[in-house]
């Protein structure tokens, strides 16, 4: 019975590749023509919107830098994985991903959770602690720092200097300082 459970986490095989950002068009070309169509290719991304010198600068960066999450069966077998290694765009595949798939599938459906419509992960995603500090990343009070009084389900009540203010967490994005 165990063996079976471990066979079935088996079943859906993500690999983790640190990527060459430059080359990434070519990667994902390369990959659909020695491994097929069924490939799926995932990167979490986060939306900025900053204003600077009072123009609105906005930005998307990817959460885990020049890393990602690909899913294909073939990457079952280490030959695969081998023969991959070389392929334009790939720096290298993350060692010890086939014994992690349960942690990695669960970080992916958080993800997914997570985003809004367009793809982008959404201030949910992040885990916010009381009495913690915070710096805005979007709106108009962009970098500016926090400490966050109170948590409710929607609304943040925050200490920005020494005004209390209730926000909305779903309006502002944030990120530990």
């Amino acid at each position: 019975m165990n063996l079976k459970r471990n066979l079935k986490k088996i079943d859906s095989m993500w690999a983790i590749i640190k990527f060459d950002k430059k080359n990434f068009e070519f990667l994902k070309k390369d990959f659909k023509k020695k491994l097929g169509e069924d490939i799926k290719i995932y990167a979490p991304k986060i939306f900025f919107q900053k204003y600077k010198k009072n123009r609105m600068i906005v930005k998307e960066f990817n959460l885990l830098g020049d890393y990602l999450f690909c899913f294909h069966d073939k990457f079952k077998n280490p030959q695969i994985i081998n023969s991959l290694k070389f392929t334009r765009g790939i720096k290298y595949f993350l060692n010890g991903f086939i014994n992690s798939q349960e942690e990695i599938n669960k970080f992916i459906k958080k993800c997914k959770d997570s985003e809004d419509q367009n793809g982008h992960l959404t201030q949910n995603f992040f885990e916010l602690y009381t009495n913690s500090n915070y710096e805005f990343t979007s709106g108009p009070f962009t970098e500016k720092i926090f400490r966050i009084i109170d948590l409710q389900k929607n609304k943040i009540n925050i200490l920005l200097g020494n005004i209390k203010i209730n926000i909305n967490k779903k309006n502002f994005l944030f990120r530990p300082v």
